[in-house]
């Protein structure tokens, strides 16, 4: 492995993942009061009593005022200025598995799990707390990423595997990292994840209880066809051949246009919008252009997130966050 320069990075690409297909919610599933059906108390920006890292992450800081990045331009034309942002995320199923990326908890009595990997020299060997019915993106006969997901609520850390699969010798997984939610250390450089940029996934999603509450208090996950040799902190990897300066690279922050008019969504929408104003979303993986992650969930309304379409990517504009760091080993962001 090559070593990696700060900024943008000429690390050795061992865990790049392949686009999914792009998904379509199921029109069926879903209600239509989501902003009525869950108390504010039931969603904080954790689940149980640990938080998605400190509050001084850069997960959680906003950069409604970080100053527009000075190859914006490029970065949005090169994704697709027309296409519109997808809700990769819903209710029912599509393909035989849920809509999004779901997760599990796990607590300490949760029988650990040895995991064999292919990219083992960038994976945390584990074991990983794995629920006898963790669910798998895409279902348990899905040909895509298959991101499991653990939130171990008892140590106050995250497990996330990709490509994770169970045989008659045990579990396998492309890859596998482990995050502190308690501190804001970032992957060793030039490490993938469970995702291509080196990022957790878990704190990317958009979660049903905190649209029901109104307020998305962090940064969003997305994904772009084509994407540089190169990531930007707080990535840790890339996972592309292209050294077109033109592409982004892996981490790179994304905002949805101040002076957007949002007034004419339904309000559970204006709520993920006013997210992508304020937090903002980060590039973390290859795959179909201003594709939106998040958690599936039965109580979505699959008719209403598809007003996201509605947005296209000359709506957004890429900020440098580069300001906002305190220690390029750490996630750590200044006010």
């Amino acid at each position: 492995m090559q070593t990696a320069v700060i900024g943008l990075t000429l690390a050795a690409c061992a865990g790049g993942k392949t686009p999914q297909a792009p998904s379509a919610a199921s029109p069926t599933a879903g209600s239509n009061a989501i902003l009525s059906t869950v108390p504010a108390t039931d969603a904080p920006l954790a689940e149980g009593d640990c938080r998605l890292f400190p509050s001084d992450n850069i997960w959680n800081t906003s950069i409604a005022d970080a100053p527009v990045d000075l190859r914006s331009d490029d970065y949005v034309q090169s994704i697709g200025v027309d296409d519109p942002m997808h809700p990769d995320f819903g209710a029912g199923l599509w393909e035989g598995g849920p809509i999004g990326i779901p997760f599990a908890e796990a607590g300490s009595l949760t029988r650990r799990e040895s995991v064999a990997f292919d990219y083992a020299d960038e994976s945390d060997p584990g074991p990983y707390p794995i629920p006898a019915e963790a669910p798998i993106e895409g279902g348990a006969d899905s040909d895509g990423d298959r991101h499991i997901l653990i939130l171990e609520t008892d140590e106050c850390r995250l497990y996330e595997l990709y490509d994770a699969r169970h045989g008659p010798d045990g579990w396998t997984a492309g890859s596998g990292a482990i995050f502190d939610l308690r501190s804001n250390g970032l992957r060793p450089t030039g490490w993938t994840s469970a995702d291509a940029a080196g990022l957790p996934i878990l704190p990317g999603l958009v979660r049903f209880e905190e649209v029901a509450v109104g307020e998305i208090r962090h940064a969003l996950r997305f994904t772009a066809p084509r994407t540089q040799r190169a990531y930007i902190w707080p990535a840790r990897h890339f996972a592309s051949d292209l050294t077109d300066s033109a592409l982004p690279p892996m981490g790179q922050r994304f905002r949805l246009r101040r002076e957007f008019d949002i007034e004419g969504f339904s309000p559970e929408v204006q709520v993920i919008l006013r997210a992508l104003q304020d937090y903002g979303m980060m590039l973390a993986d290859n795959g179909s252009p201003w594709f939106l992650s998040g958690v599936p969930d039965d109580r979505w309304d699959n008719e209403t997130l598809r007003e996201l379409s509605r947005v296209l990517g000359r709506d957004f504009e890429a900020v440098d966050v580069s300001g906002l760091s305190v220690d390029l080993e750490s996630a750590q962001a200044s006010p």
